[in-house]
């Protein structure tokens, strides 16, 4: 009875020991910068370098929209133009008379500006204008998968971290255990209750927990280098993340579905390019119709010739016309190209449709893993539950001497497997969920 009670207590302050150097670590790490995921995310939305060139690009589309670029606008322009000569120039005149100059200087300059605008081009301007809105539309809605696809990924590996650091926290219980083991060993052995080979089996395996715990640390940093240029900053900065990953499991299949269809970035693009298609074909059409043109413009000229009838003159004057032209036959090529043109739609509606088919295979798909996920949670959480009963009473008979190494070393794998595995399937679930509301167009935090 005094042993039980001897045994009990070194339990006790082996557990306490044990506790404190966690407490230890869990306060180290707490004095480190501490990312939150909210953090993660805006730093990424920020500094990401495919979120940032995705905002160019939408902004310069955005830039595009204007009425000079559809062409509804007159171009202005000056002009100036001087030209100088020296020649040996001879002239007869009418009287049989001839007149002869060597190194004739001549010089004419004119200078003035011009007026262009097309006032009708079968409407197409209009519809060009309507398409660079599009383009514009185009533009944000890929600036939005830029953003929605790199939030999921800063998400994903910030859980994945998570999921690593508590890995290496079960590791490192397992080399705990590993160490108490192979201390009880070796006093079991000092006092001959225990044989040589007890202590080098504990030896060997508190090693391959050991080497297992290294490569667990090498994973973690890994994963942190990985956030780190996430989110565009210097991949050595150090930060600790939260230790907890909790999964919505309030998702209804119907709801995403239904976001999807109205917010999903891949189907978003294929409507927009559907459109385009439609205003492409009013471009082509616009060639039927006749371009008017209106051209206007005041100049000045000044010429100066050392022979002939006049040898100085200067003008100045407004100059004004219309313009217009119209294709007559251009060898059946319109009709071609309008043909062309109602395919392209016909493709851009097939594309629609098979986005919205494949988004809703994917949804599916997704949500059943989602599902399955969950339910994988509650049993590996109760496996979890069970393996740690049954590491606690294997702990205390091994301290009594009831228990086998075999059987300590079985209980311990198994306890530590359990985690493993509750850990994986959180972070699965979670990973689900996140691409479903990836799916949805829908990734809140």
């Amino acid at each position: 009875m005094a042993n039980c009670q001897l045994l009990t207590a070194k339990s006790y302050f082996t557990y306490s020991g044990l506790l404190l150097v966690f407490l230890l670590f869990g306060l180290t790490t707490e004095a480190q910068q501490l990312l939150t995921l909210e953090d993660a995310v805006k730093i990424a939305l920020e500094n990401n370098y495919n979120i940032r060139l995705s905002k160019n690009n939408a902004a310069i589309s955005a830039n595009n929209v204007n009425l000079a670029e559809a062409g509804m606008l007159p171009g202005v322009t000056g002009n100036l133009n001087n030209n100088s000569s020296v020649q040996n120039s001879s002239q007869t005149q009418a009287d049989g008379s001839v007149r002869e100059l060597d190194r004739a200087r001549n010089s004419s300059t004119s200078y003035g500006v011009s007026l262009n605008w097309t006032v009708f081009d079968g409407f197409a301007m209009f519809s060009i204008y309507d398409e660079l809105k599009e383009l514009k539309k185009l533009g944000e809605t890929n600036m939005r998968a830029t953003v929605l696809n790199t939030v999921s990924e800063v998400i994903n590996n910030y859980y994945n971290l998570i999921r690593l650091k508590q890995e290496l926290s079960a590791t490192d219980t397992a080399v705990a255990i590993s160490r108490l083991r192979l201390t009880t060993a070796q006093n079991r052995y000092k006092i001959g209750k225990a044989a040589k080979l007890e202590v080098l089996t504990a030896t060997v395996d508190l090693n391959t927990d050991t080497t297992n715990l290294l490569r667990q640390r090498d994973y973690v940093r890994s994963a942190k280098i990985t956030l780190n240029e996430l989110l565009a900053r210097d991949v050595n900065t150090p930060f600790e993340v939260t230790d907890t990953i909790v999964v919505d499991n309030q998702l209804q299949y119907d709801r995403l579905q239904q976001l999807s269809s109205q917010q999903n970035p891949a189907i978003q693009t294929a409507f927009i390019n559907e459109r385009i298609a439609r205003l492409n074909l009013k471009q082509v059409k616009a060639n039927r119709y006749p371009v008017i043109g209106l051209a206007t413009g005041y100049n000045f000229s000044r010429s100066h010739s050392e022979l002939g009838f006049a040898r100085d003159s200067r003008g100045r004057g407004l100059t004004y016309g219309v313009t217009a032209s119209v294709n007559i036959f251009n060898g059946f090529l319109q009709r071609r190209y309008e043909k062309n043109a109602e395919i392209q739609i016909d493709n851009a509606n097939l594309e629609y449709e098979r986005q919205k088919q494949n988004i809703n295979a994917q949804l599916l798909s997704a949500y059943q893993t989602y599902q399955t996920n969950l339910e994988l949670v509650k049993l590996e959480k109760s496996n979890q539950d069970v393996a740690k009963q049954n590491m606690d009473i294997t702990l205390a008979k091994f301290r009594l001497g009831s228990v086998t190494p075999v059987e300590f070393r079985e209980a311990q794998r198994n306890y530590l497997d359990a985690n493993v595995r509750f850990t994986g399937a959180q972070y699965q679930a979670k990973a689900a969920e996140i691409a479903l509301k990836e799916l949805a167009g829908n990734l809140d935090l």
